[in-house]
């Protein structure tokens, strides 16, 4: 027997991830998996993909259920603004990740800026890559998962900031994301045939990311320009910041991420693909001075439902749990 995990909001796409995730981890069980609307439906009628947990049963997302799964953690995978409710129903003694926004920011004027309701709190910020934070999260009961288009951008700003290479001042950020990104609810915007074939911004000048985003990497001045993409998962990231010394940022970021098992700075001449990362916890990384304007530029690919979702959810639980940190995961993506 392994360690009885849960998960709340089983039914949406970064929820079915965690399902094939626990399926396939070495130290996991599954306890209860709960969903909404879809309660009372088999697992192989929402996610006819994870077929050796086909006949689990979702169980309605109450506080009660969760908390008599005996689950020694759960994994909240639930829309902005429902996981603290929740999250304040479970025992003290529980673990839970949050896979939502709910904890993520420290100041509440920056929660209320961006998201309705009130700021419920801060929680561990579960970016295990940063410095000092791996520590933070395996001494924690409760941890605040990255946001898909921060893991991204975080991991490719940070270091530069940290060492004094990129103006925290001038940071621009333009960004496509695959359709699961928005959820799985059914939305006329993200229909076939307004999606293919069509690149379309979003949230222009006003994404809930950036103060994420400014909060972990030190930035000061952040614009950001999400586009929807064509295609059903991954992020690629292209972020651009005003050089303040004439270091290699590829270097920079290959001494920040040495020995790190999900976090690849590419061979020199070699980019970022989003295809590359599906279905792996990695990030590919790649960076260089403009030769016109003298700004860094780096590019950053991951899969947004793993490394931006269930992927990191599951490492930040491996460390909580004490577990190897990589335990289910893998950094070897899916092509072509």
């Amino acid at each position: 027997m392994g360690i009885r995990v849960a998960v709340a909001g089983a039914s949406g796409y970064a929820g079915g991830e965690l399902l094939r995730l626990i399926a396939g981890h070495p130290h996991l069980d599954l306890g209860v998996a709960t969903g909404f609307a879809q309660a009372g439906s088999k697992v192989g009628a929402v996610h006819p993909h994870v077929r050796s947990l086909r006949d689990v049963v979702l169980a309605p997302t109450e506080a009660g259920v969760l908390a008599e799964s005996g689950a020694d953690l759960v994994f909240l995978a639930l829309p902005h603004g429902e996981s603290a409710a929740l999250a304040a129903q479970l025992p003290a003694s529980v673990k839970v990740v949050d896979i939502g926004a709910d904890f993520r920011l420290a100041a509440a004027t920056d929660w209320t800026k961006y998201y309705p309701g009130e700021h419920a709190g801060t929680w561990t910020y579960g970016l295990p890559e940063l410095p000092g934070q791996r520590e933070r999260i395996a001494a924690s009961s409760r941890v605040a998962n990255t946001g898909c288009y921060a893991v991204s951008v975080v991991l490719a700003l940070a270091p530069l900031i940290a060492a004094g290479v990129a103006d925290p001042e001038d940071v621009v950020v333009v960004a496509a994301s695959g359709t699961s990104g928005a959820g799985r609810s059914a939305k006329v915007h993200l229909l076939a045939s307004e999606v293919m074939g069509s690149l379309s911004p979003y949230k222009v000048g006003a994404h809930q990311h950036v103060p994420e985003i400014k909060q972990a990497t030190g930035a000061t001045s952040l614009s950001m320009t999400p586009v929807l993409a064509p295609m059903p998962r991954g992020i690629l990231a292209t972020v651009t910041a005003k050089a303040k010394t004439t270091a290699d940022p590829a270097d920079v970021l290959r001494q920040a991420y040495a020995g790190e098992q999900f976090v690849q700075v590419l061979p020199e001449g070699q980019w970022p693909h989003t295809a590359s990362t599906f279905g792996s916890n990695a990030a590919h990384l790649q960076a260089t001075v403009d030769v016109d304007s003298g700004r860094i530029i780096v590019v950053s690919a991951i899969d947004n439902l793993v490394k931006g979702a269930a992927g990191q959810a599951v490492q930040n639980a491996n460390l909580m749990l004490g577990l190897p940190e990589g335990a289910g995961l893998t950094a070897d993506g899916i092509a072509p």
